[in-house]
């Protein structure tokens, strides 16, 4: 009894040839198809309705890549402190180019938006985070100094008062 147990025992190093992989004998029709297959055929109308999707998801990534910068420019910000030094400055210097490129390369944005429904939306949204950005580099630059805010920054411009007396200490001149 235990000599039959022990026959129909599969081990799992034990290959029968006379079968297909599935365990269904060879030259037996497939019943079931691979993973994910299915019998009935998916229309065409499935396949765009996905693209479209697709397309509509990657046009707001584009416009929403701005606004999604904003959160760091302000961490890198309060890191670079408001001392003028090398770094802080490059980290402005980056913090306002990046945005003031990709308003410069505007029509290949404007391209990758067009076969979207809410181009005109997304294409405002895009403006507005690069707007922002710029607004932030602006301000930080004001932070540190680098802006001609006062009336003292002006001063190489300004044409000196004429004379309109001369004094002297006690001598006449």
């Amino acid at each position: 009894m235990a000599a039959a147990t022990v026959r129909t025992r599969r081990f799992k190093w034990a290959l029968e040839l006379g079968t297909a992989p599935g365990g269904r004998p060879r030259g037996a029709p497939e019943s079931r198809g691979p993973v994910g297959f299915s019998e009935r055929q998916m229309g065409e109308g499935g396949v765009h309705e996905s693209d479209r999707i697709l397309v509509e998801k990657r046009c707001w990534d584009v416009a929403l890549g701005p606004l999604k910068q904003i959160p760091m420019n302000l961490f890198i910000m309060y890191m670079a402190g408001n001392t003028i030094s090398i770094f802080p400055a490059m980290m402005v210097g980056m913090m306002g180019w990046r945005p003031l490129q990709a308003l410069l390369s505007l029509s290949s944005t404007l391209k990758l938006l067009e076969s979207s429904s809410a181009r005109l939306l997304q294409f405002l949204v895009f403006l507005l985070g690069n707007g922002l950005g710029l607004a932030l580099a602006l301000y930080k630059c004001q932070a540190m100094g680098l802006l001609p805010t006062h009336a003292s920054d002006w001063l190489a411009f300004i044409t000196p008062p004429q004379r309109m007396e001369v004094t002297g200490g006690g001598l006449i001149l």
